[in-house]
């Protein structure tokens, strides 16, 4: 029993060089299983009866009644969370409590444009993919919508100065689709993924109006400007992507770079200069002809 005094105190001391950077949380902090209870909320409230237990869809009035008690349910939850955020950043909960109310409605004031955004996802998957059989399918199914569910709701509450909050809704949708979207990034109307594996879209991302990408696309920084203590500074690092852009699978675009509107960018391209609009970005083909098959 000593020896497990020994390390819990050796765990718990301040003068350990090599973690003693770590801060210890004094204060309540944001929970993650009641976060996950927030956004499969807003999933009921945005998408009635595609997430949840919906026991009224067939009865609109019901319905709208439900939709009233989920949202007042939602400003419970989300209220505490943003509070719980702010006193992670910074603060005490005596400052922040005010903040925290005013910041949860505003926020529900903002689900009409949140679903609105989303309703041109929900299309553009749906014109992009042959495969798709119905609006609601893309809604139940496919994990672009679920990815820019949390996404578009992280944003806005990125937009309200909301702290720690946002990265952890959409790192939930990143472990759940492999599709990761810093809340940061700007992402304009009738945005469509096929498929999305392995995406990854950066924080300073503009992405214009009806883009598509596919599967494995990054959206990266090419390299990093350091501050005076070696530690990387926060600027405009990733790509910008003008309006009916198209990037195929295993893409990669690094830097501060535009691909200019109704430009396509072909698979398993490393693209680091700016392109004009209507460009049309491909690998080279082979010089050599293939002659050995073997006829299998």
């Amino acid at each position: 029993m000593d020896t497990i005094k020994k390390t819990a105190s050796l765990l718990m001391s301040d003068n350990v060089k090599e973690y003693d950077f770590i801060p210890k949380a004094t204060k309540s902090l944001p929970n993650v299983d009641m976060i996950k209870e927030i956004v499969l909320l807003l999933k009921s409230i945005l998408f009635p009866g595609f997430f949840g237990d919906e026991k009224n869809i067939e009865d609109s009035h019901k319905l709208e009644l439900d939709i009233n008690a989920y949202i007042e349910k939602l400003y419970l939850l989300l209220n505490e969370q943003i509070c719980r955020s702010f006193v992670f950043f910074d603060g005490t909960v005596a400052d922040i409590k005010g903040i925290s109310e005013k910041t949860t409605i505003a926020f529900i004031d903002k689900l009409p444009k949140i679903k609105r955004l989303l309703a041109t996802d929900v299309k553009a998957v749906y014109d992009n993919d042959p495969a798709a059989k119905s609006y609601g399918e893309v809604i139940f199914c496919y994990p672009a919508i679920q990815a820019m569910i949390h996404y578009r709701v992280a944003h806005e509450l990125l937009l309200m100065n909301v702290p720690v909050l946002p990265r952890i809704i959409t790192e939930l949708a990143h472990s759940a689709t492999g599709i990761d979207i810093h809340p940061g990034a700007q992402i304009g109307e009738y945005f469509s993924i096929d498929h999305g594996t392995g995406i990854v879209i950066g924080e300073t991302c503009i992405i214009g109006n009806n883009v598509k990408l596919y599967q494995g696309v990054t959206l990266g920084a090419k390299s990093f400007t350091l501050d005076h203590d070696g530690l990387p500074v926060n600027e405009q690092r990733h790509p910008i992507l003008e309006d009916n852009v198209i990037i195929y699978s295993n893409a990669t675009i690094l830097g501060r770079i535009t691909i200019g509107h109704d430009s396509i960018v072909g698979g398993n391209i490393w693209q680091v200069y700016s392109v004009p609009p209507f460009s049309r970005v491909v690998q080279k083909k082979a010089t050599t002809a293939f002659t050995d098959g073997l006829g299998i």
